[in-house]
């Protein structure tokens, strides 16, 4: 691993299967994470990636967002979280991205959806909702490039929330 993250994965779907075969849902990989995230990780025995169940089931992970807001007194859009669908395959993990979206959360995609033939969809969907709801979409096919968004992103709301 090229870089330790002090950032902890939470998933559903197919994401799960590659997460597992690296090894990442087991406790152990705790070694693979950023000195503060390890320390989490270890003192709680849980892995840095957390399954939460198949692809239909991320409300859970807008539930526990919703309670860690509610916890800080902030909206959503104000965490340091982010959504990712490197590989989706159909359009229902659109629709699951956009529920995101319009929760306040920043996703990003690793496929265009197939969207492109309207300008005005694409516009909205990747800066025009920031002003309604506070997120958006991106899209980024580089796995690594991808990653530095969300991390960019999420290192941004740290700040801004002094965590």
């Amino acid at each position: 691993m090229k870089h330790k993250r002090n950032i902890l994965c939470v998933e559903t779907g197919c994401a799960a299967i590659a997460s597992g075969k690296a090894g990442l849902l087991r406790p152990e990989a705790a070694a693979l994470a950023g000195d503060d995230l390890r320390a989490i990780c270890e003192s709680l025995k849980i892995p840095p990636v957390l399954h939460m169940g198949s692809c239909v089931d991320n409300s859970r992970i807008l539930v526990l967002a919703a309670e860690l807001g509610n916890a800080l007194n902030v909206p959503i859009h104000k965490l340091p979280i982010a959504g990712a669908a490197p590989e989706w395959y159909s359009q229902k993990a659109v629709s699951i991205g956009a529920y995101f979206v319009a929760s306040g959360v920043y996703t990003v995609l690793g496929v265009m959806p197939h969207i492109s033939g309207s300008p005005n969809v694409v516009s909205l969907l990747t800066e025009g909702l920031k002003g309604a709801v506070n997120a958006s979409f991106a899209v980024e096919p580089d796995p690594v490039k991808a990653a530095d968004l969300i991390t960019g992103h999420i290192e941004r709301k740290r700040t801004e929330l002094g965590i």
